[in-house]
């Protein structure tokens, strides 16, 4: 495993040592927050991404080390494994050369190679690949027997061995590969007579561009069109010049035999190698796209997750609609439904001074804070319906985005939570909450449907899952949940917990009553010490007996702080209090073999602000009244917007109509610039001007170029 450590130390430029202990901590069951956050001593402060990157590789190494195994194992059995070549195979650690030592042994169907063998036709091919018979067809007609019907017979057999002997072979596999690595072009067109149904990949009927400089997301969408029967695709270089190349190194005489081998050459790059390369730089550069669009949409993902939140207000959620009125539900501080109805304050049934009284009335008695509104079909109408209202109180008034809440309202989690109540109103409800606690709301989705990826669903789909589950668990990590009122989805991303040990913590919560100590979790089933471990400093308690209970300090560390509050003559809560007695702390008389300055620095973080939400505070945000369709822009419009999604070739900005505007990465900064999560994140304020507007295809082009941008945006 040593080997191991050294190559992912090479791969990710990070030493050996945190390698070692990274790994080390994982393989003793802890999770890559917990590392990240606890342990900064062991890995010299390595972030979760770098943890996970490690991780990333090690699985890689294992599967790698596995495949060799399986080859070695196959050769043995063939009774064919030298011990140069068993020497060969364990010092290689490259995929695509081990995959290239293992061809000509890799147990295949009846090619037309080995029909030839059968016929007994190698040695002919050994004599052509000599190129020194003078009388070929002589020769040739010695092997006109049995299945072997002429000399021609005789002779295509032999070039069809010499062909896959030029497929499977490492020099020729590896030029190859170089003239597609500088040379090959991806190319797409339209399949005859699909023309109309392709419609939407109009761009790449007749497309051709070097496959090295094709984005993530021309590439998946080619492939997207392709595997829907509408574009053919191709990924090739310059024929002629690898032809040409391969002769070279093959044919070596210019007589007949060396004509047969420049024959047998051609056929085996047109008919073998060039489509196994050609197979291999389509997955490697479907992988590469799909890398890109998976750290794209995780990075999206992660923004989201962390939008701010408006906390524990008694909030008003309304789904809006015209036919079917608009659902609004009434969410007390804590997220429960304590009252649901509809109103119908647009057409068809027009009845504005009902729906008035009745929004007004709900306001004042449930004491409500604030308006969350979704922003689908009739937001901003109901948002002008609601601003124009007068209410007895200050009643902050939000757009909240509704993407994923039809998946959540018919989903078994919410069915679980309201089995009485039917979709319009869970929905609703999801819209309230995702104002209140946007994270613990948008966890209960399959991140997929949220709404903030690119190809999502044409990307390798266990990648992808693996990537988003790893996003969702360190984002709720990152800002810890409250012990007494996480749900059991929620509570399930916390490090050490599953869906099994996630429930058990809520039953135990129903029958006993609230948890006043992080220690009463060692009561609940299954806890062990090693889950407890995991999870504690993430769990919140507040007004908790002890002040730490509601501080990313971890139970491990609380001697700590009870010995700087002791130094001090003072309570841990009059330590938390006052600012001039931490002053006095001198971190390096707490340093001890297992506890390092890191550590410490975090500890005296959380002092200062105990319990702190990472996460920034919420702002009210409003559009343009005079914009509420396509039809309402005009170029040359400063708009106010919403960030709503990030891709690598721009963002969607919602200004307030149904169809997101694009601003495209080379309209986003009066800058070059390589990537847009540089300049944007989900969920930002932004200032655009309107560049285009495409009525037919009804698409918006924004710019942000020249506009300052709101402050804190």
């Amino acid at each position: 495993m040593e080997l191991f450590h050294s190559m992912i130390s090479s791969a990710l430029n990070i030493a050996v040592k945190q390698i070692t202990n990274t790994l080390s901590l994982l393989n003793e069951g802890a999770t890559i927050p917990f590392i990240s956050r606890y342990r900064k001593e062991a890995t010299a402060g390595l972030d979760e991404v770098q943890i996970g990157n490690i991780k990333e590789q090690y699985d890689k190494l294992c599967e790698l080390k596995k495949r060799k195994e399986t080859i070695l194992s196959t050769i043995e059995e063939q009774g064919k494994l030298s011990p140069e070549l068993k020497k060969r195979i364990e010092e290689s650690w490259n995929g695509t050369e081990l995959e290239d030592i293992y061809l000509p042994y890799k147990p295949k169907r009846k090619t037309r190679a080995e029909v030839a063998r059968q016929k007994g036709l190698e040695p002919l091919a050994k004599l052509l690949l000599l190129q020194q018979e003078n009388n070929l067809t002589a020769k040739a007609k010695t092997f006109v027997k049995g299945d072997v019907t002429d000399v021609e017979d005789a002779l295509k057999g032999a070039r069809d061995i010499i062909a896959e002997q030029v497929n499977e072979d490492e020099r020729a596999r590896n030029q190859i590969r170089n003239f597609f690595s500088r040379q090959a072009v991806i190319t797409s067109k339209v399949v005859k007579g699909k023309e109309e149904e392709a419609a939407k990949y109009k761009d790449y009927f007749d497309f051709s561009e070097p496959l090295k400089r094709c984005s993530s997301h021309r590439l998946l969408a080619i492939r997207r069109g392709e595997s829907e029967g509408v574009l053919r695709v191709s990924i090739s270089p310059v024929d002629e010049e690898c032809a040409e190349h391969l002769e070279r190194l093959y044919v070596r005489s210019n007589n007949e035999c060396g004509l047969q081998v420049a024959e047998a050459v051609q056929d085996g790059y047109k008919r073998l190698l060039k489509p196994s390369i050609e197979t291999e730089f389509a997955a490697l550069s479907k992988e590469k796209a799909d890398q890109e669009a998976i750290r794209v949409f995780a990075e999206n993902l992660r923004q989201l997750l962390l939008a701010p939140p408006l906390g524990q207000k008694r909030v008003l959620g309304l789904d809006p609609g015209y036919r079917t009125g608009c659902k609004l539900v009434c969410l007390d501080a804590q997220g429960n439904l304590v009252h649901n109805e509809a109103i119908y304050p647009h057409p068809p049934q027009n009845e504005k001074g009902m729906a008035s009284r009745k929004v007004t009335q709900l306001v004042e008695v449930y004491d409500i804070q604030a308006i969350a509104i979704g922003n689908g079909t009739a937001s901003r109408e109901t948002e002008a319906f609601i601003t124009s209202l007068r209410f007895d109180r200050k009643v902050q008034v939000f757009v909240v985005s509704e993407n994923g809440a039809s998946i959540y309202s018919a989903s078994k989690i919410a069915r679980d939570e309201f089995p009485e109540y039917d979709v319009t109103v869970r929905g609703a409800v999801s819209i309230g909450r995702r104002l209140m606690d946007p994270l613990a709301e948008l966890v209960k989705i399959d991140a997929k449907s949220i709404g903030v990826g690119q190809y999502q669903y044409d990307v390798d789909q266990s990648k992808l899952k693996s990537s988003l589950d790893q996003t969702v668990e360190n984002c709720v990590n990152l800002v810890g949940v409250n012990l007494n009122t996480a749900s059991t989805h929620l509570l399930t991303y916390i490090s050490g917990l599953g869906p099994q040990l996630a429930q058990n913590i809520v039953n135990y919560r129903m029958e006993n009553g609230a948890f006043s100590s992080r220690k009463q979790l060692m009561k609940v089933p299954r806890m062990g010490a090693k889950a407890y471990e995991q999870c504690a400093g993430f769990l919140r308690i507040p007004q908790a007996t002890n002040p730490l209970d509601n501080t990313a300090v971890h139970p491990e560390s609380y001697h700590i702080v009870e010995q700087m509050a002791k130094d001090l003559h003072c309570t841990v809560e009059k330590l938390i209090a006052d600012k001039d007695l931490r002053a006095q702390i001198q971190l390096e008389r707490y340093v001890t073999p297992t506890v390092g300055m890191p550590t410490l620095h975090d500890i005296m973080q959380e002092l200062e602000k105990p319990g702190r939400d990472p996460r920034s505070a919420i702002q009210v945000w409003e559009f343009d009244k005079n914009v509420k369709t396509i039809n309402d822009l005009r170029e040359g419009m400063v708009l106010p917007g919403i960030v709503t999604n990030i891709t690598n070739f721009g963002c969607f900005v919602d200004v307030g109509i149904k169809e997101n505007g694009l601003v495209h990465i080379s309209m986003l900064a009066d800058k070059y610039v390589s990537d847009p999560t540089q300049i944007v994140s989900i969920h930002q304020h932004v200032l655009v001007r309107v560049e285009g507007v495409d009525m037919e295809r009804k698409r918006v082009q924004l710019s942000m170029k020249g506009l300052e941008q709101p402050k804190g945006s």
